[in-house]
This record gives structure tokens, C-alpha cells and sequence, in this order.
């Protein structure tokens, strides 16, 4: 005869005695891969469940997915941190945490002074079944019309306020990284030009981006599956 299954009650957090920290319902986690040597799994905790004795406890948990784990894989503008909140749910053991992380807003990670290993961004929420990506249009920048990766330093016009990939305006790092001031060529006038294109360089156009122009450039690249 089979043993019934031991009654299990939901806690409200649970020490993970190899890393000596709590979790609690709502924290992101790095969890173990099944493979050895790839890169651990990020996951929000929704539930925490015990067995009566305290043992044997489970994590419901909410997986995130990183670019190279979609359908289409990684693209040019998924920042190196980035990852995608998914439909998929799990349980998992609890033993199987190896840290706590954070994933932040897109917004909240570009305002960053530093990122850590266990920082981390989401920006669009993916389904795992159909590879949709949700929203499925986001704001473009530059003369490549690409969305804006974290990882990639940028200038502004001072005319139009969009931000340029250094190399698609024909600079390296290092001269970017020289600027005061900095007209793109639609906004180059004589006198302008006399400027020499400056402009302090930055990571972080969405902290700078005239609201008018985000308008004009949101909504021009469609995000799919492949």
C-alpha cells in the first residue's frame, strides 16, 4: 500500500543554509543549472512550501528567461544582464538556490552607479510557447534604428536629442569618450559645425531623452520571434 503523501503547508520564508540567506515569497533567486557550466537559472519565488516537519521544502517559482534561452535567441540590442519575465511555473527544491539576485526595472538598471553579479534587468515579459514578446514594439535610437542596449555607450545631438552608437558616426570609444559637444549630421549647421562635434558621452539615454523625440522614435521596432 502506498504511504499518503505528508501534509505540506506554505511558510513565509526559509533560510538557505549553504548561502546563509532568506528568501521570502516576491525575491528573485539564482538557481542551479541542470548542466554543468552553463549559466545559473533566474527565477521570482511566488510560494514557499514545507512538509510538517519543517524538511523537504519546495519553491513555487516563476522562471525568467535569458535571450539565448527564447526563440530566436540573442540580439544585438539584449543588453549582457537582461532577462525575460515568462509564463513558466515550476516547483523546485529549495536546496537548489545558490543566491539571491535582483532583477530590475529597464529604467532602474540604467540609473545604476555599478552592476553586480547578481544584478540583473527585465524589460519585456516573453511567452514561452509562442515566443511573443510583451510590449512588442520599443523605442529606437541612432542610424541603425536599433533599441537601446545598457551595455553600449552612446552620444546625444544636442539638436534633436537622439543618441548615436559612436561607430555608426564613424568614432571610436575613445573620442566619444572625449566630447563636450555633439551634433548629429541632420543637425549640423556652419556654425554648429564649427563646435567639432562635442558632447559628453553617456550610458544612460533614457535618463536624458527629450519626451517629445521618445515619442517620435518609440514604436519603430517590432520585437518577434525568428
Amino acid at each position: 500500500m502506498a504511504k499518503p503523501k505528508a501534509p505540506r503547508r506554505t511558510i513565509d520564508s526559509y533560510t538557505v543554509k549553504p548561502i546563509n540567506k532568506t528568501v521570502r515569497a516576491g525575491d528573485c533567486v539564482l538557481m542551479r543549472p541542470s548542466e554543468p557550466g552553463k549559466p545559473s537559472y533566474v527565477a521570482k519565488i511566488e510560494r514557499i512550501e514545507a512538509d510538517s516537519r519543517g524538511s523537504n521544502v519546495k519553491v513555487h517559482v516563476q522562471w525568467y528567461y535569458r535571450p539565448e534561452e527564447s526563440l530566436g535567441g540573442r540580439r544585438q540590442f539584449h543588453g549582457s544582464k537582461e532577462v525575460f519575465l515568462s509564463d513558466h511555473h515550476d516547483v523546485q527544491s529549495a536546496d537548489t538556490i545558490e543566491a539571491k539576485c535582483t532583477v530590475h526595472t529597464f529604467k532602474s538598471y540604467t540609473k545604476l552607479d555599478a552592476v553586480g553579479n547578481d544584478d540583473f534587468f527585465c524589460r519585456f515579459d516573453y511567452n514561452s510557447s509562442t515566443g511573443a514578446f510583451n510590449p512588442d514594439r520599443v523605442a529606437v535610437y541612432c542610424k541603425c534604428e536599433m533599441p537601446y542596449n545598457p551595455d553600449d555607450l552612446m552620444v546625444q545631438c544636442e539638436g534633436c536629442s537622439d543618441w548615436f552608437h559612436p561607430a555608426c558616426i564613424n568614432m571610436n570609444i575613445q573620442e566619444a569618450k572625449r566630447l563636450d559637444h555633439f551634433f548629429c549630421e541632420g543637425c549640423s549647421s556652419e556654425s554648429q559645425k564649427k563646435l567639432q562635434n562635442s558632447h559628453t558621452a553617456s550610458r544612460h539615454p533614457d535618463t536624458k531623452v527629450d519626451t517629445k523625440r521618445r515619442r517620435r522614435v518609440c514604436s519603430s521596432f517590432k520585437i518577434r520571434k525568428i
